[in-house]
């Protein structure tokens, strides 16, 4: 050993390891062989990991297979890593083994220095605390990550992104109220059509995000399944009777979260069909948002030269070469993301037919995309409900002038005067630049008053009132 490194030694041989790195050999040589991409696990990856790894060598002292002074370290240790004390001694990249084993190894390794310096050892030692006999007693890489990917991302759905779908709706549903009285005019094919409100348009946005709300709830209980207790392959060899309820239960008991064994352990070692249902949840929230997002770009699109029924918050200078622009950032901000959590869901879906056999070998890119969809769907809903719905404010004189001029107001004549005299007047309208109403009076279609009712676009957002 030198002064900068100590020697360890595994089954393949000699590693040189740095002398104050908490990880031990198995790591150092996962660090040297995937020099990928620079990312690393989530935070809540990493907690989890430690949550599992504390409840696991509580359990194994319960159950009598661990000595209380060694299985007291290790959960002191795994502690301090669910709580963040260490992340920065898990150095791998999420491209590595299929299986995570060197992440479940290299939590192994850090739990296990850190337990044998608790106790006055030396680091690298193995003594008196081994990362394998010891901290990953009655567990294997294989049934460890799958329960991790599942405990940490039902975490981050419950704590992070639930809370905030929820903000958004409610921040939806306040806009929904405050225009329910500013009509405009609707649109299909980004073309006019009939009279709406603008709080019914937003309605609709609301009710968007109750359902991804719905969906994204509707996961749960498959997210609640864990895989511990498998081992390898499913068949549990090497776990101790009653180690994985134990383990689970104390899961749940700490996190308030129901978590379960999981029905079949073979499916699920084997399949990642939770993750990729997860996923898919997430893609339709996003798709949401993107639609949110783009309407409301170009519902405020302008200030004088597009549509401008609304007014968004101003929040930054919008060009470096022209003064005075402003432009719709925040939307802009949530449809990168939605794209993101769309092209994670795209990688998820590939990695969940990867379960070749007993085991699927994508499991660490699946964990980092579908915690990126989560986390970034979090933040961009929350900071769309703060700092752009929140402000919103209708343009009302412009909402009523596109109403007036719109070609299908002629829509709600069609029922007295026929569809093909309704699509002429129509297209006097565009030809003249007339209104509807205009060329309907001169034309004498209906009496007056009549017409002024027909055409009174606040009845044509309620259809069922009657005359």
């Amino acid at each position: 050993m030198t002064d900068r490194f100590r020697i360890e030694t595994d089954t393949l041989g000699e590693i040189r390891v740095p002398a104050d790195a908490y990880w031990g050999a198995s790591t150092q040589r996962a660090f040297e062989n995937f020099p990928i991409s620079g990312q690393r696990f989530h935070r809540r990856f990493i907690r989890a990991l430690g949550l599992i790894k504390q409840a696991s060598a509580e359990a194994n002292m319960e159950l009598g297979l661990l000595e209380r002074g060694v299985g007291e370290a290790i959960v002191q240790a795994a502690r301090e890593v669910a709580e963040g004390r260490w992340d920065h001694q898990f150095i791998l990249d999420i491209y590595q083994t299929g299986s995570g084993t060197s992440t479940n190894m290299n939590a192994n390794e850090v739990i296990a220095n850190r337990a044998i310096e608790i106790l006055g050892g030396r680091l690298g030692s193995k003594q008196p605390v081994h990362p394998n006999d010891h901290v990953n007693k009655g567990q294997s890489s294989n049934d460890v990550i799958p329960t991790v990917i599942h405990v940490s991302a039902l975490e981050a759905l419950e704590r992070d992104l639930l809370p905030a779908l929820a903000q958004l709706r409610h921040a939806l549903e306040g806009k929904a109220h405050e225009f329910d009285d500013v009509l405009k005019i609707g649109r299909t094919h980004l073309q006019d059509a009939v009279p709406m409100r603008l709080g019914q348009e937003f309605s609709g946005y609301a009710s968007m995000m109750a359902h991804g709300i719905e969906r994204v709830e509707a996961v749960r209980p498959r997210l609640a399944e864990l895989a511990l207790g498998g081992t390898a392959i499913g068949t549990g060899l090497n776990t101790p009777a009653g180690f994985a309820p134990l383990v689970i239960g104390k899961l749940a008991a700490g996190s308030g979260i129901q978590y379960r064994e999981a029905a079949n352990r073979f499916e699920a070692l084997s399949g990642r069909d939770a993750v990729v249902e997860t996923s898919g949840a997430l893609k339709t929230v996003a798709c949401s948002l993107m639609k949110i997002g783009n309407d409301l770009r170009w519902l405020g699109s302008g200030p004088r030269c597009g549509i401008g029924e609304i007014h968004l918050p101003e929040l930054q200078p919008g060009s470096s070469i022209m003064p005075g622009k402003v432009n719709p950032v925040i939307p802009e901000m949530a449809c990168m993301v939605a794209a993101q959590v769309i092209g994670n869901d795209a990688a998820i879906t590939i990695g969940g037919q990867a379960g070749n056999f007993e085991l699927n070998v994508m499991m660490p890119m699946m964990a980092y995309n579908l915690h990126q969809s989560i986390a970034i769907l979090s933040s961009a809903s929350k900071i769309l409900a703060e700092r752009c719905i929140t402000g919103i404010q209708a343009n009302r004189r412009r909402c009523e002038e596109l109403v007036e001029q719109s070609l299908a107001m002629v829509t709600a004549l069609a029922p007295r005067i026929g569809y093909d005299r309704a699509a002429q007047i129509a297209k006097e309208s565009h030809a003249t630049g007339r209104t509807v109403r205009q060329i309907a009076r001169e034309q004498h279609v209906l009496p007056d008053e009549e017409l002024d009712r027909v055409l009174d676009p606040r009845r044509m957002t309620e259809p069922g009132i009657p005359e």
